[in-house]
């Protein structure tokens, strides 16, 4: 490390960008020989090039953007250094340090930049957790990263604690691309809170629990742009926790599939999404769902999925397989909704692809359930993102997402952010005006009511046999996975 004055920062004062070229190391010192509690404190509206993570070193620390703003002008530590046949820098923030208990990142932005390449090997944008308690993740926008996830709280020895994930502004993360896709929240962490955020255009699971027992996600608004995702909220992982989500409770989110972007005409209840998106399961229960018999007969118990509501385009709303002991309540659908798809070519000849809907149980491999009505009983539901969309055609409703304030639509992006790494857009900055969940998730259920309002006095048209019609093209389908 170089020598850089290592005094803590005088209030009001924040630690510049430039010189590019150590700022990686003057950021990382200033961490490191600072001691407890330290804020560093980031200049607001500057790009941070680093070229190797930011690292907490010491209890009670902060990284934020002085000021706290919720906006474009918070800073930005952008993930700036070498990459090669696929390993290289993934990580902007690292908070898994033995010494970690207690940290903070707040206001900030963080640009992963992988800008449409294939996937790098290494962490999630933000890495934090680890054998720590009472970290804080809030009003972070982060976007775009070279590996598997937007943010990842990582479970330590079993031992991450009571870690609150809130008003953050998530997405794009990865791409729609066969096995290039992204997490927008990974949670391996018990007793902790995933809370009023906003997560646009993730491509793996919107917010991926793992166990985590005793934690609670709620108040969460999930929804796609121009490209799939495969699980809004997905609580399928057996390890690292060995299926255990006693005390885990998913309640309270919306989670808005895809929707047509093709121009309304009056009367229109339906029309074609130009880029086929769709989330193929809102909520996914139970490793069979995801990984079919990979994991044999181990199942999830012990959750509770209550009182989340779904709209958009899905393949199915709630899937169920391999668990025990849940409780799935209260859960509905509101405004225009559809469920399409049929078999691609990664579903295994072995598997029977069901008929998309919204509730789905395997009555095989589940036991001891405590259920909503209305759930169609199935013998076989293993591997159901194989699925794929139609590819093309009048089978997308219409509807309102937080990305996009009218109905009719020009490539589906309405007023959001520019399009992940995989997406048809260039792809690159990420900016969020004043899409940021330190603004919107205050009025993001006045949005939706007004979807609402609007969308219940259109004439519902998701007839049986008109779904069995769309079903039927879709199985003849030469599309490519996840277009």
């Amino acid at each position: 490390m170089s020598n850089f004055p290592l005094s803590r920062r005088a209030d009001g004062d924040c630690e510049p960008a430039d010189p590019a070229n150590t700022v990686t190391d003057r950021l990382n010192s200033l961490l490191k020989n600072s001691g407890p509690d330290y804020v560093l404190r980031l200049c607001p509206s500057q790009q941070y090039l680093i070229q190797e993570p930011i690292l907490f070193a010491q209890p009670g620390q902060e990284i934020s953007t002085q000021g706290y703003p919720t906006d474009d002008t918070r800073a930005t530590l952008i993930v700036n250094g070498p990459v090669s046949n696929g390993q290289g820098h993934t990580t902007a923030v690292d908070g898994t340090c033995s010494t970690c208990e207690g940290v903070k990142l707040r206001n900030i932005q963080i640009d992963g930049t992988r800008r449409g390449a294939s996937p790098t090997n290494g962490g999630a944008n933000i890495e934090m957790g680890g054998q720590n308690s009472n970290q804080l993740i809030e009003y972070v926008h982060t976007y775009d990263p070279r590996s598997w996830s937007c943010l990842h709280i990582a479970e330590g020895a079993l031992n991450c604690n009571n870690v609150t994930v809130q008003n953050n502004d998530i997405g794009p993360c990865g791409s729609d691309k066969f096995q290039e896709w992204a997490d927008g929240v990974s949670l391996s962490c018990r007793n902790s809170i995933v809370r009023n955020n906003m997560i646009q255009s993730a491509t793996d699971g919107g917010i991926v629990v793992f166990g985590s027992p005793g934690s609670q996600i709620y108040n969460n608004t999930i929804w796609v742009l121009n490209q799939t995702l495969l699980g809004g909220i997905n609580m399928v992982d057996y390890d690292p926790f060995n299926g255990d989500y006693s005390g885990t409770i998913v309640r309270d989110n919306n989670i808005l599939g895809g929707f047509a972007n093709d121009g309304e005409e009056p009367g229109d209840t339906k029309g074609s999404n130009q880029e086929s998106a769709i989330i193929k399961i809102g909520i996914a229960i139970g490793p069979r769902t995801w990984f079919g018999d990979k994991f044999g007969d181990n199942v999830c118990q012990n959750g509770v999925v209550t009182n989340n509501k779904l709209t958009g385009a899905f393949s199915f709303g709630i899937a169920i397989t391999s668990a025990h002991n849940f409780t799935v309540e209260g859960n509905s659908l509101f405004g225009n909704t559809s469920f399409i798809g049929a078999r691609g070519p990664n579903c295994s000849e072995t598997d029977s692809v069901p008929t998309p809907g919204p509730f789905l149980l395997d009555t095989n491999s589940t036991e001891n359930l405590t259920l909503q009505s209305g759930f169609q009983l199935v013998g076989d539901g293993d591997s159901l993102t194989c699925v794929l969309p139609p590819n093309g055609g009048d089978f997308w409703p219409f509807g309102l997402n937080p990305s996009n304030t009218t109905v009719s639509g020009n490539g589906g992006s309405g007023g959001g952010s520019g399009g992940g790494s995989g997406s048809k857009s260039d792809g690159g900055s990420g900016g969020t005006g004043g899409r940021t969940a330190g603004i919107i998730v205050g009025v993001v259920f006045g949005v939706l009511a007004v979807g609402v309002a609007t969308w219940f006095f259109r004439k519902w048209a998701l007839r049986r046999r008109e779904a069995q019609h769309h079903f039927n093209i879709t199985k003849q389908s030469e599309a490519s996975p996840y277009s």
